[in-house]
């Protein structure tokens, strides 16, 4: 029996990466929260402190939001997405909290010509070359 092997689509991330630095006393006072079973880990810890600073301001962080217009949440953009328009004329202004994302098949040009602007609070992913033909239109 012969066997099919199928390329998987690589899966975009779900989240992003972050370092930082705590002081020795705050590090201290996590491992102890650790040890004593309120978390799990370490990063269980620091995604429940910013869960709960984001809700404590929700209204303020809504407010923004609709304030500068900006799409919540994941804004993925095509090749098809991208000629339709450059094709209309009507070149796109990327706004987005969350995460951008262009296709790996956009060409720079096709880039260029169809974007006028991203702004992105989250994470962006486009090819370097893309990112690179975009450098002075990310804000």
């Amino acid at each position: 029996m012969a066997g099919t092997t199928r390329a998987r689509r690589p899966r975009a991330p779900d989240s992003e990466k972050l370092t930082i630095n705590l002081g020795y006393v705050d590090l201290g006072h996590i491992d102890l929260m650790i040890r004593d079973g309120f978390y799990a880990n370490r990063t269980d810890f620091i995604r429940t402190a910013v869960r709960n600073q984001l809700a404590q301001q929700g209204d303020a962080v809504r407010h923004s939001i609709a304030r500068n217009q900006l799409a919540l949440g994941l804004s993925h953009f095509t090749q098809q997405d991208l000629e339709g328009a450059r094709r209309a004329g009507t070149p796109l202004r990327i706004q987005v909290l969350g995460l951008a994302s262009i296709a790996p098949e956009v060409t720079p040009e096709l880039a260029r010509d169809a974007i006028v602007s991203v702004q992105v609070l989250g994470a962006f992913h486009a090819s370097p070359a893309v990112k690179l033909a975009l450098a002075d239109r990310i804000a």
